[in-house]
C-alpha cells in the first residue's frame, strides 16, 4: 500500500467513527422496518465525525440518504437481482438499501445496519410500479461507483457562509457528466434515479409571463439529504416511539413527575417556576404603579 494511499485510510476511518450516543428515542425502527417500500429515501442522522462535517455544511440534521430497494426476491429483473447478490453475500430475506458511502463507495446495506439511529422515510407521491422499477434499476447500476469527496468539498464551499475552500478555485459541481459518474455522493445519487423517469425533487419553478408554469430541472450535485425532507413531492412518513394510538391518550403518557427540564437526556435541571412568578408578578405590579393602571 502507498502511502498515500495509507494516509488516505486513515483519514476516512477517523472521519467514519462513529459517536455512540445510545439508541435514538425518536423512531420505531420496527414500525418503519415493516412499512418501509421500495423507492423510499430513507434519510439517517449520523453519528460519525463525517455526519458532523455534513450538519455544519448543509445546516440541517439529516446527514445521509439512502435508497429502498426492498429485499432480493422483490427485484424481479434477474440481471438486476444478479448484480445486487454480487455485491451482498447476507441474509436474502432481508430488507436493503443502496447508498453512497465515504471510504466504500455505493454498496449495498441491510436495512438492519440502522437499527436505534434517528430515521425518516420520504416516499414518492404517486410514482408508478414501473418508474419505481427504473428507479432501482438505476440505482443498482451505481453500485461499485466511488465516494466523491472533492464534491463534498464542494457543498462546503457554497452552502457555507465562508466556505473553507474560496469559490474561484474550480469546482466540480457544475461539470456535465453524461451517464453513470464515475464518483458520487448518497444524495446526487438518488436524485439522478429519480431524474431518470422525470421524477422531481427540488425542481427549479419560474412562472411565464402568460401565468403558466415551467419547471427546470436542478443541477443534482447541488442536492443534500434535506431536500428530500422539504420536497413537496415526497410525503413525509415518522415512526415515533408513541405512534398515533398513543398519542390519542396524551394525557396519560408517562410524564416524569419530578418537574425536571432536560436540554438531553443527560442534561437535567429543576426549574425555579415559582421565583420566576414571583419575579413577573412583581414587575407587572411595578409597571401598574408607574402607569396609575388598577
Amino acid at each position: 500500500m502507498s502511502i498515500s494511499a495509507w494516509l488516505q485510510k486513515k483519514v476516512t476511518d477517523w472521519l467514519n467513527h462513529e459517536h455512540d450516543t445510545g439508541e435514538s428515542t425518536l423512531c420505531d425502527f420496527e414500525q418503519l422496518r415493516y412499512e418501509i417500500r421500495p423507492c423510499d429515501v430513507l434519510l439517517v442522522e449520523g453519528r460519525s465525525r463525517v455526519s458532523e462535517i455534513i450538519k455544519n455544511i448543509t445546516q440541517n440534521t439529516w446527514t445521509h440518504s439512502a435508497l429502498y430497494i426492498g429485499r432480493l426476491h422483490d427485484i424481479e429483473d434477474p440481471v438486476l437481482r444478479e448484480r445486487v447478490e454480487a455485491h451482498y453475500d447476507g441474509d436474502p430475506s432481508e430488507p436493503l438499501l443502496i447508498e453512497a458511502l465515504l471510504g466504500k463507495g455505493t454498496i449495498v446495506t441491510p436495512l438492519n445496519q440502522y437499527r436505534g439511529i434517528h430515521l425518516r422515510i420520504c416516499r414518492p407521491k404517486d410514482l408508478t410500479p414501473v418508474d419505481a422499477n427504473k428507479v432501482v434499476s438505476y440505482a443498482v447500476r451505481h453500485l461499485g461507483v466511488d465516494y466523491d469527496v472533492r464534491h463534498l468539498l464542494d457543498l462546503a464551499r457554497f452552502l457555507l457562509p465562508f466556505g473553507i475552500l474560496p469559490r474561484r478555485w474550480g469546482s466540480s459541481l457544475f461539470e456535465y457528466h453524461p451517464g453513470v459518474s464515475t464518483r458520487i455522493l448518497c444524495s446526487t445519487m438518488i436524485a439522478e434515479c429519480f431524474g431518470q423517469v422525470q421524477y422531481p425533487v427540488l425542481p427549479v419553478v419560474r412562472r411565464e409571463k402568460d401565468g403558466s408554469l415551467q419547471f427546470y430541472k436542478r443541477n443534482t450535485r447541488m442536492l443534500t439529504p434535506k431536500d428530500f425532507d422539504l420536497s413537496p413531492y415526497f410525503e413525509i412518513i415518522k415512526y415515533p416511539i408513541l405512534g398515533q394510538d398513543d398519542l390519542a391518550v396524551y394525557r396519560q403518557l408517562p410524564w416524569s413527575e419530578e418537574g425536571l427540564i432536560c436540554n438531553d437526556e443527560n442534561d437535567c435541571f429543576m426549574p425555579q417556576r415559582e421565583t420566576a412568578l414571583a419575579e413577573d408578578d412583581k414587575g407587572l405590579k411595578e409597571e401598574k404603579r408607574q402607569t396609575g393602571t388598577p
